[in-house]
C-alpha cells in the first residue's frame, strides 16, 4: 500500500511508520518537521502545519492515511480538504478520554461521549482533550463516512515514550532500593504496547476494515500491584507500599506522583476497565508484559544520563518522602 501518515516522528506516529515499512509498505510523512528529522532517511516527506498551510497535500492520492496528530478539529477539517477524496480508507488516533464517564467500568464503543461547553476551543487541556477527539471523531465520520476507521488507545507506553509515565515505573525499579507506590493494589491497570497498536492499525488497513474500537489492554485488566511486580523482577529494589492517605499527608498525589494510580479513591478506575471485545475480534494481540517493561527499560537508559523523567516523583521528593516514613 501507499499510504500518508500525519505525523510519524514521535511516538505513536513513529511507531506507526515503523511497523508500516516492516510490511513493506511505502509510506509519505506529513509533519510541521520539527522533530527527529533524522529519522526515516529516504522516505519522502512533506512539511506543513494542520493549522495553517497543508497545500503540499493537494493533487496527490494515497491509498490509506493515518491521522495520529490532530488534537482539534480544524485540523482534520483543514487536511480533509484534500484527502477526502485522495484515498479509499482514513484511519484516525482517537482517545478512550472521549468517554463522558470515567467512573463506569467495560464501557464499550457506543459509551456516550464528553461535550464541550464551548466547542469553538482550540486549547487542548486535561478538561478539553477528551471533548475536542471527540468533534476530531465527527469531522472525520463527516468527511470519509464508512471509509474511516477510529481508534481509541488507552494509555500508550513502550519504547520512545516521551511522556514517561509507564517509563517511570520500571526505570524507578531498575534504580534499586526502595520504591514508593500507594496501597491500591487491586486497582486495575489497562494499557497498550505502541507496537501492538500499531501493527494491528496496519492490519486494518491491509485489509479494509472500519468502524470505531476501543484499543487498550489486556482485556481482563492487570491489577496495580502484577504490574508493578513485573516491573520490580529482575533488579535490586523493593516495593514500599503505603497508605493513600499517608501519601496525601506527606503530599504526594495519584497520577503525578504515581503514573496509572488515576486516583487514590478509585473514582476514575472505568477508564482502567474498558470493553475491548471489537478489537480483540479484530486481531489486536498484545505481547508479553515482561517484553515491554525490558524493551522500554533499555530505551529509557540509552537517553543521556541525569535527563529528569517527566512523570512520576523527581528523585528528590522520592528521598524526601521515604526519609519521612523511614
Amino acid at each position: 500500500m501507499n499510504l500518508l501518515i500525519l505525523g510519524g516522528t514521535a511516538f505513536v506516529g513513529r511507531a506507526l511508520a515503523e511497523a508500516a515499512l516492516d510490511k513493506g509498505h511505502t509510506i509519505t510523512l506529513f509533519n510541521r518537521g520539527l522533530r527527529n528529522t533524522e529519522l526515516f532517511p529516504g522516505i519522502e516527506q512533506l512539511h506543513g502545519d494542520r493549522l495553517d498551510d497543508v497545500s503540499a497535500l493537494a493533487e496527490r492520492k494515497w491509498d490509506a492515511v493515518i491521522d495520529c496528530s490532530a488534537y482539534v478539529p480544524r485540523a482534520v477539517t483543514n487536511t480533509s480538504q484534500y484527502l477526502a477524496d485522495s484515498c479509499s480508507q482514513y484511519l484516525f488516533i482517537s482517545t478512550i478520554s472521549v468517554f463522558s464517564e470515567f467512573g463506569t467500568p467495560n464501557q464499550d464503543e457506543t459509551a456516550p461521549v464528553a461535550q464541550l461547553e464551548d466547542p469553538t476551543v482550540e486549547v487542548v487541556t486535561g478538561d478539553t482533550y477528551g471533548g475536542l477527539k471527540v468533534l476530531c471523531e465527527a469531522k472525520v465520520l463527516e468527511a470519509f463516512g464508512d471509509r474511516a476507521t477510529i481508534i481509541r488507545p488507552g494509555l500508550i507506553v513502550g519504547p520512545n515514550d516521551y511522556t514517561d509515565r509507564f517509563t517511570y515505573w520500571p526505570v524507578s525499579m531498575a534504580r534499586g532500593g526502595k520504591v514508593i507506590a500507594p496501597a491500591v493494589k487491586d486497582q486495575p491497570v489497562q494499557f497498550i504496547d505502541v507496537r501492538d497498536l500499531s501493527e494491528w492499525c496496519i492490519r486494518l488497513l491491509e485489509t479494509g476494515v472500519t468502524g470505531t474500537f476501543n484499543a487498550t489492554g489486556p482485556k481482563i485488566p492487570y491489577r496495580l500491584e502484577q504490574v508493578l511486580d513485573a516491573c520490580q523482577q529482575g533488579t535490586q529494589s523493593e516495593i514500599l507500599w503505603v497508605d493513600p492517605a499517608k501519601l496525601t499527608e506527606l503530599g504526594a498525589e495519584a497520577w503525578t506522583d504515581f503514573p496509572f494510580v488515576l486516583d487514590f479513591k478509585g473514582e476514575r478506575n472505568g477508564l482502567m476497565q474498558i470493553n475491548v471485545d471489537k478489537a480483540v475480534n479484530a486481531g489486536l494481540t498484545y505481547r508479553p508484559l515482561p517484553q515491554t517493561i525490558q524493551d522500554t527499560v533499555a530505551w529509557a537508559l540509552s537517553r543521556p544520563e541525569g535527563v529528569p523523567l517527566k512523570a512520576g516523583m523527581s528523585v528528590e521528593k522520592h528521598g524526601q518522602i521515604l526519609a519521612s516514613l523511614l
